[in-house]
């Protein structure tokens, strides 16, 4: 294992050390945005327009400026995206709850890109609580690159009022991809650790300042989802009625993204020996597909019966009953996904949902990424007190 990052102890000395399930919990309703090919398809964007648009999905985990060298799939996907609110009076923005980043950050009207200007803007000047800080930051994620101002503000999330946090104004977004995706911002809930070092994140803060019931957050994604109801994240414990069975409990392996080992990966009865030498998943509700490490995306593609190509790993949709159910071995007990879950149906065209990372761990073992696809089958619990994430089947 590795040891905590600095400062990292700081969520088990505010936690409260009691589970309680269901009660005063804080819902925060999930929205399923188009993709980015829907999107371009509607403004009528010519097809392969993102092709060259390079990027890893392990990027965004890289704590330096490692250059990524894998050009994304031609489909970048849809994001799951909720409310929140900065200043006073408030401004509102939908923004990705995401376990795989610890910034809050949104558009800005410091911003005249296109990207910014089709998307809500904070006015600062509008604000009566807002105070600047004077620095800038490059904020790096999977699709993308940002030039953010910080500041100060009060952020609201329903009935949460978190006072004095820190946050960043956007001064340039590159139009390919931001033009196109249909949230505003992103709300980073990873540890400290990979935040902007010397502020606060938003769930340091939501504790600091008793917002929390519990020092517990959870995320359920429904298995059919709309624009207008995806999912829920719940903010201070979890809902039983939103999952089944027992919850598996995976301890957090170092403290900066919730990284969990995975023991075994098996395709069908048929294990893999994949991660016989120890792997490591994010649990990353900022990614839409599962990401498998690189050297094993061909291996993996051909036990199903396809390849990768310009549109994807394709299948024929008939045959998604008779296809193996994978299994991903975590705390002893197998997890099992199947082929109804990682199979996508885009309107009769079926694609294997899976995207590769060259990007290992930090130390050294594969790194997969469970994404919101794996997330649909399984309701998840980041417990901030014990360091660790449950799952349970979803409902």
């Amino acid at each position: 294992m590795e040891p905590p990052a600095p400062g990292a102890m700081w969520w088990l000395v505010l936690a409260l050390l009691c589970l309680q399930l269901g009660e005063g919990v804080l819902r925060v309703p999930l929205r399923k945005g188009r993709s980015v090919q829907e999107v371009m398809r509607d403004m009528g964007v010519p097809e392969g327009f993102l092709k060259d648009l390079k990027g890893d999905p392990g990027r965004k985990y890289q704590l330096n400026n490692a250059v990524a060298y894998e050009p994304l799939t031609n489909y970048l996907d849809s994001f799951y995206f909720g409310e929140i609110s900065i200043g006073n009076p408030p401004q509102n923005f939908l923004v990705i709850f995401d376990t795989g980043s610890a910034n809050l950050w949104v558009p800005s009207t410091y911003c005249q890109t296109p990207a910014c200007v089709n998307h809500a803007r904070f006015n600062s000047s509008l604000s009566s609580t807002f105070s600047g800080i004077g620095v800038t930051y490059t904020l790096s994620y999977g699709f993308g690159d940002l030039l953010v101002a910080l500041g100060y503000d009060t952020v609201m999330i329903q009935n949460i009022v978190i006072t004095n946090q820190e946050f960043g104004l956007s001064l340039d977004e590159p139009s390919r991809p931001f033009y196109y995706l249909d949230f505003d911002g992103i709300l980073g809930m990873a540890y400290p650790g990979v935040g902007i070092s010397g502020y606060n994140t938003l769930l340091q803060n939501m504790l600091q300042q008793n917002q929390l019931t519990q020092p517990i957050f959870s995320f359920y994604y429904s298995r059919s989802p709309t624009y207008s109801y995806g999912g829920e994240v719940i903010l201070g414990g979890v809902d039983p009625q939103l999952y089944s069975g027992e919850i598996l409990w995976a301890p957090v392996v170092q403290e900066l993204y919730w990284k969990i080992a995975i023991e075994e990966f098996s395709i069908g009865p048929l294990a893999t020996g994949w991660c016989s030498q120890g792997c490591h998943g994010i649990v990353d509700t900022g990614t839409f597909l599962l990401t498998i490490p690189g050297q094993f995306m061909s291996a993996f593609l051909q036990a199903l019966g396809t390849e990768e190509s310009d549109y994807g790993a394709i299948v024929d949709c008939s045959s998604i009953p008779s296809m193996p159910t994978l299994y991903f071995a975590i705390s002893g007990a197998p997890l099992p996904l199947p082929p109804s879950v990682y199979i996508l149906n885009n309107d009769g065209a079926c694609t294997v949902g899976v995207e590769s990372t060259y990007v290992p761990s930090a130390s050294g073992q594969p790194l997969w990424i469970l994404g919101n696809l794996f997330l649909r089958q399984y309701y998840s619990i980041f417990d901030m007190a014990s360091n660790r994430v449950g799952f349970a089947l979803s409902a």
